[in-house]
């Protein structure tokens, strides 16, 4: 500074100073937040429960008559198709007397065409034709009866499908009308549902059931409501509902009890973003951006334009949540944005920056 008068040194520095002076407050920083815009999505209104499928097709297999088993084709887990034979109970006795009521009936339709050809030669009376005839006819009555009988000691499938618990090994003696066995069809089942009588009114034939596996948590079939009980249980006040399932892999079994979820309404509503909602004094909040114009026209503090970006804290009214989104049903207006994260450090009327959409 040597050789500069002192009023020029004076005047330098206060320049100094001035400009000193100026950058010592920083501009305000905005915060920068994302936002989505409101769209729509499909929200269900459901009902959970446990449903117990039970096969349209179960048959208890039991012989119509006593003996013991001389044949036993099936094992428990056998796929059988109907008409497969089961099983052959002892025949031997049956079949010897088969065997001598063919011999007498074949004796008495000869001795009736014999007299037949007498009476026509007028060397026998009609009376005498038709007591063998009528010997003929009885016998031969007789036999089918007999072969009627043989017929039951052979047991076949009714139906197609699986074998069940055998209780009984060959060589036993089995008793006519006791169940031995029986035969499941996996493939058509009937899940069966009680659901709270209170959703009554919203319960019709066609709702979509679906069964979810424990486990993972995936639906592991769906299908509609065939039935609908017209009365509620006393007890439980709960209503049965039915849904029949075709084609069930082969995790779904009869008897098996699965969680179940019934949808009762579907519908197209605006979606909130989990990450967009708060909560204070059990009110659901969202900041949607809005612009100081929506403050009543006064801009926030150090903003100039009353037309910038602001954070508005808006009271909404949602549904329960669904995957990740809450349904809007009130408080937002259509085309709003809403802001999806720094919720609590923002507030209500605050400017912000806007980050732009990906």
């Amino acid at each position: 500074m040597r050789g500069l008068r002192p009023s020029a040194l004076a005047a330098a520095l206060a320049l100094l100073l001035v400009g000193c002076g100026a950058g010592s407050t920083p501009p305000q920083r905005l915060p920068r937040v994302s936002s989505q815009p409101l769209r729509e999505r499909r929200f269900e209104r459901t009902v959970e429960g446990i449903a117990t499928l039970e096969a349209l097709q179960e048959v208890k297999l039991a012989a119509q008559v006593s003996g013991r088993i001389e044949r036993l084709l099936v094992r428990q887990g056998d796929r059988v198709r109907r008409g497969a034979l089961l099983l052959e109970l002892d025949q031997a006795q049956d079949r010897a007397e088969v065997a001598r009521l063919r011999a007498e009936m074949e004796t008495n339709r000869l001795n009736f065409l014999r007299f037949e050809g007498l009476v026509q030669q007028g060397a026998a009376s009609p009376f005498q034709r038709d007591e063998y005839r009528q010997r003929y006819v009885s016998s031969r009555r007789e036999l089918e009866a007999r072969s009627a009988d043989l017929a039951l000691r052979v047991l076949r499938a009714p139906i197609d499908g699986i074998v069940a618990d055998l209780s009984v090994k060959q060589g036993d003696l089995i008793q006519a009308g006791s169940p031995f066995t029986g035969i499941i069809r996996n493939d058509r089942l009937l899940a069966r549902m009680e659901v709270p009588a209170i959703h009554a009114a919203q319960l019709r034939p066609g709702l979509e059931l679906t069964l979810i596996d424990p486990a993972s948590g995936r639906p592991l079939a769906r299908m509609p409501l065939v039935s609908i009980d017209p009365g509620v249980d006393s007890g439980s006040q709960t209503l049965l509902v039915k849904a029949e399932v075709r084609q069930a892999s082969a995790a779904l079994r009869n008897g098996l009890r699965l969680p179940a979820r019934l949808v009762l309404q579907r519908r197209q509503l605006p979606a909130v973003p989990f990450a967009a909602v708060s909560r204070q004094w059990g009110q659901s909040f969202v900041f949607r951006l809005g612009t100081a114009r929506e403050l009543g026209g006064r801009a926030p503090a150090g903003r100039a334009a009353a037309t910038d970006p602001v954070a508005l804290q808006t009271p909404v009214q949602l549904g329960p949540l669904q995957g990740g989104w809450y349904p809007l049903l009130s408080g937002l207006p259509p085309g709003s944005r809403v802001i999806t994260g720094q919720l609590l450090t923002l507030r209500h009327g605050q400017p912000v920056r806007v980050s732009p959409s990906r």
